[in-house]
C-alpha cells in the first residue's frame, strides 16, 4: 500500500506542477499582451517639435497668445514649439488640419469660440467639433464691448435700444465678417432685445473699425484691446461689456447684466487648446497641467491683462461641456436670425 500511495503522491505532484506551469504561461502571455498598452500610456512626450496651429492670421488674438506661450512650453518640454498660422474659412482650415493630425500631442489647435459657431454656419464642414477633437482645456477669456460712434445719441444700453426700437433698420452695425463672434453677439442682442439694426459685414476688423470711426456705421461689438485706444481718446463711446465682471482695462464700464440685460453674461471670447480625437487620456491630462502651469504665472497674467484677457483655465471635461453648450446656443441664434456663411 505504501508504494502505491507513494506513486499516487508523485502523480499528484506532477498534475499540480502541470497546472502551475499552465497558469504561469497564461499569466505571462497576459503580461506580454498588456505590455504594449502600458508602454504606450507611458510613452515620452514630446519626442519632436510641437506645433501650435493658429487658425487665423498673424496678429490675431489666438496668434498672440500662442506666441506668448510657445517659449514657456519649449522651456518646460525641452523641445521646440512652433506656431503655424493656417488661416481661412473662419478658422475651419486650421481646425480641419488638426482634426486629421496624429493624436500624439505634437499637433494642437489654439481654438477660439468661433469653433462652436462653424457647425451651424457651414453646411459642409469637413470636421465634427465634438467627435473629431479631444479638448485639452480653456486658457483665457475676454469680454466684448459694444461701442458706438460719438454721433449716436445713446450713452448706455437702454437709450441705445430705445433709439433702435424707435427707428427700426435705420442704424447700421459693423462686424469683421459673417459668422464672426462680433456678428453673432449682436444678432443675439437684437433677438432678445427686440430691436433691429442692419448688419454691414467687412473683410476683417480693421475696415470695420475704420468705418465706425468715420460714422459710416453706428455701432459694433469688439474685443476690448482692439478698440481701447479709440475709447480712451473719446473717438468711440463704450456702452457695455459682456461677461460676468467688468474689464480691468475699463473698470468704469458697466456690464450688460448691470444694465438689465443678463442674457449677455456668457458672450465672451474664450481661448482653448484642442487635440485630435483619440489622444490618450493621460497625455490630455499632462497637456492640461502644462498649459495651466505656464499661463498661470504672474508674468503671463499681467501680459494677458494688457490684451483684455483673464486667465480662466478648466479641465478637459469642463471644456467639452462648454463646447456642447456653445454649439447648442449658437445653433439657435443662427437658426432664428437665418444666418448662413455658405
Amino acid at each position: 500500500m505504501i508504494p502505491s500511495g507513494h506513486r499516487l503522491g508523485r502523480c499528484n505532484r506532477r498534475a499540480i506542477a502541470g497546472r502551475m506551469a499552465r497558469f504561469l504561461l497564461v499569466a505571462c502571455l497576459f503580461g506580454l499582451c498588456a505590455q504594449p498598452a502600458s508602454a504606450q500610456s507611458a510613452a515620452p512626450f514630446p519626442t519632436r517639435v510641437v506645433t501650435l496651429v493658429v487658425p487665423f492670421t498673424a496678429g490675431s488674438g489666438s496668434d498672440i497668445l500662442a506666441r506668448m506661450l510657445g517659449p514657456l512650453l519649449a522651456e518646460r518640454w525641452g523641445r521646440p514649439v512652433v506656431v503655424d498660422n493656417r488661416a481661412g474659412a473662419s478658422g475651419n482650415i486650421g481646425a480641419d488640419f488638426v482634426a486629421k493630425a496624429a493624436p500624439d500631442g505634437h499637433t494642437l489647435l489654439m481654438a477660439i469660440n468661433t469653433m462652436t459657431m462653424a457647425a451651424s454656419l457651414y453646411r459642409n464642414l469637413p470636421f465634427d467639433p465634438l467627435a473629431d477633437f479631444d479638448p485639452v482645456g480653456r486658457l483665457a477669456i475676454g469680454g466684448y464691448i459694444l461701442v458706438a460712434h460719438p454721433g449716436v445719441a445713446a450713452t448706455d444700453l437702454r437709450s441705445f435700444v430705445a433709439l433702435a426700437q424707435a427707428a427700426p433698420g435705420r442704424a447700421n452695425y459693423a462686424s469683421p465678417g459673417v459668422g464672426t463672434p462680433h456678428h453673432l453677439a449682436m444678432e443675439l442682442f437684437k433677438l432678445r432685445g427686440a430691436f433691429d439694426v442692419v448688419h454691414v459685414p467687412y473683410k476683417g476688423l480693421a475696415g470695420a473699425v475704420t468705418d465706425l470711426l468715420g460714422g459710416q456705421v453706428q455701432v459694433m461689438f469688439a474685443s476690448v484691446h482692439s478698440v481701447l485706444p479709440h475709447v480712451q481718446a473719446a473717438r468711440l463711446r463704450p456702452l457695455a461689456i459682456t461677461g460676468e465682471q467688468r474689464s480691468a482695462l475699463l473698470p468704469g464700464l458697466a456690464t450688460f447684466r448691470e444694465q438689465g440685460f443678463d442674457y449677455m453674461d456668457s458672450i465672451d471670447s474664450w481661448y482653448a487648446v484642442i487635440a485630435p480625437a483619440r489622444t490618450p487620456a493621460a497625455l490630455v491630462a499632462r497637456l492640461n497641467a502644462d498649459f495651466s502651469a505656464v499661463i498661470g504665472t504672474a508674468t503671463m497674467r499681467e501680459q494677458l491683462k494688457g490684451q483684455g484677457l483673464v486667465v480662466a483655465t478648466n479641465t478637459s471635461e469642463a471644456m467639452k461641456s462648454l463646447l456642447r453648450d456653445d454649439l447648442a446656443r449658437w445653433a439657435r441664434v443662427v437658426s432664428e436670425a437665418r444666418i448662413s456663411a455658405d
